[in-house]
């Protein structure tokens, strides 16, 4: 199993637009700084899962060669997750899309001309793709109804990924979360800061130690922290390419 950070910025992405903060000016720079909107992208030997589709996805797949997918899953329907989705237009047809009802009926509302093939997923309940096991639990991300995070076993490791979400997530899902090889957590700004609908980078490592995770990488990561060559000092942030292999 093998696991890549396609994007770890938050959903204006760094540099932000009209931005000349020291941590735009490094991303402009092209430190790691600069982060694309939040996709991962999950491969074994039997395939190729996109976690969400962000508004960057064309660039995204175009760093990687990608140019065929087995199948997509979206965490919830906020557009930093499901917009880049069109540019697999005129490249590939019938792809597979798994998510939550909800989810699925808001973005493919958007997205119908690409003839997606439809899989609704129900919370806690496993299915298998490209010989994982994957199951969506239950996160709080309000004013969305359902947001889910994903759990990604081979037989043998074991990789939370959060999605977007604040620190009240439900026991049981933290249960099942619990002693994870690695933890990729959103962590949108530094703790002297705080938005009701995601962690900060000090709730996402409680959460680390709280679930006894091995190993923890912060993702999901806004400009509003200092250049990623001083973060990295003090916090285990993410950068676009990072990869994990299992």
């Amino acid at each position: 199993m093998k696991i890549t950070l396609l994007g770890t910025g938050d959903a204006v992405g760094t540099p932000k637009i009209g931005c000349s903060c020291k941590t735009c000016l490094d991303a402009i720079a092209g430190g790691k700084s600069r982060r694309l909107r939040f996709s991962v992208l999950l491969e074994s030997e039997c395939g190729k899962v996109l976690i969400d589709t962000s508004p960057d996805l064309r660039w995204q797949l175009l760093k990687k060669r990608i140019s065929h997918i087995d199948a997509v899953i979206w965490t919830h329907a906020h557009y930093d997750h499901y917009a880049g989705f069109g540019d697999f237009h005129r490249i590939q047809n019938g792809v597979n899309v798994y998510g939550l009802k909800n989810t699925l009926d808001y973005i493919l509302n958007y997205l119908s001309f690409m003839a997606p093939v439809r899989h609704d997923v129900i919370f806690y309940e496993p299915f298998s793709l490209i010989g994982l096991e994957i199951t969506l639990l239950e996160v709080t991300h309000p004013p969305l109804e359902e947001s889910a995070a994903i759990l990604i076993t081979d037989g043998s490791a074991k990789v939370v990924i959060t999605g977007d979400t604040s620190r009240n997530i439900p026991e049981k899902s933290l249960q099942i979360m619990s002693r994870p090889d690695l933890l990729i957590a959103d962590a949108i700004i530094p703790p002297r800061g705080n938005i009701p609908k995601h962690m900060n980078s000090k709730e996402a490592m409680e959460l680390g130690r709280t679930l006894n995770a091995k190993n923890v990488v912060l993702t999901h990561l806004s400009h509003n922290f200092p250049p990623h060559d001083e973060s990295i000092k003090e916090w285990p942030l993410g950068y676009d390419g990072m990869e994990f292999e299992f």
